[in-house]
């Protein structure tokens, strides 16, 4: 039985911590970087964001990282005659998980012109990239790089659950998300710049080998006419990303 969820926490939150200077502001698009406005709407598909802007070479998105959808793990939160949901999924080992959803205040910084780092960094735990809902997504690994083979069990009905600090996250596919926009929709972006694909692409579903070691390939899509490398979901294990992040990775702080 699953009894806490652990996953990462705040000190695992900045795999790259360069520092960039620019324009602020909700509105602005002022940047030495050709298609930020492009950029700009791009990003702005994140509609769980609270704030969207480009600042010099990276989009700053902001987000509280509460789901949109219903979830067992709203009981007992501020938010439960709206959001609470009894589990009804289909995982007959389901175990509620001791940790509720909680409020964040998370700051991602990604690159608008990803390119492919000339050495590649391992994903750290905790936030590795941002869902459209701005809920954040996590690598394959559960507390101290152990395999979810047990923590799935603690998965609401939309592949989600809370870490201890109440930091609700997917690791798998969002089945919310993917019910609502499509199974071959654009789902959100890892730091690294590199859009996030759900399960299925041209009508077929996508498989692990399908893709390359960081589980990802390039070509044309419905947001990059011109092509561009992009990750994809599936269904097994690593599910969102596998040897690292492909190009150089952003930061994310709380």
């Amino acid at each position: 039985m699953l009894l806490v969820s652990a996953c990462g926490n705040e000190s695992d939150l900045s795999p790259n911590t360069t520092s960039t200077t620019g324009t602020t502001g909700s509105s602005s698009t002022t940047t030495t970087t050709a298609n930020a406005t492009t950029s700009l709407e791009i990003f702005k598909k994140i509609y769980g964001a609270t704030e969207v802007y480009i600042e010099g070479n990276y989009a700053v998105i902001k987000t509280n990282g509460l789901p949109d959808h219903k979830s067992p793990y709203y009981k007992d939160t501020q938010w439960a005659t709206a959001k609470y949901e009894a589990y009804n999924g289909t995982n007959t080992k389901f175990a509620l998980n001791p940790n509720r959803i909680a409020s964040q205040s998370l700051v991602f910084k990604i690159p608008i012109n990803p390119t492919k780092a000339s050495s590649t960094s391992a994903t750290p735990l905790g936030p590795i990239g941002v869902s459209l809902n701005g809920v954040p997504f996590f690598n394959q690994y559960a507390a101290m790089n152990a395999p979810l083979t047990n923590e799935v069990n603690g998965f609401d009905q939309y592949n989600g659950h809370p870490q201890q600090q109440g930091q609700y996250h997917y690791h798998v596919e969002p089945t919310y998300l993917t019910a609502q926009k499509g199974k071959d929709a654009l789902l959100g972006f890892l730091l690294d710049g590199y859009p996030v694909y759900g399960p299925l692409e041209k009508g077929k579903t996508v498989s692990n080998s399908d893709l390359d070691g960081y589980h990802g390939h390039s070509h044309a899509t419905t947001e990059y006419p011109n092509g561009i490398y992009h990750y994809h979901i599936t269904d097994a294990d690593p599910y969102i990303n596998g040897n690292g992040f492909y190009g150089t990775a952003g930061t994310v702080s709380k």
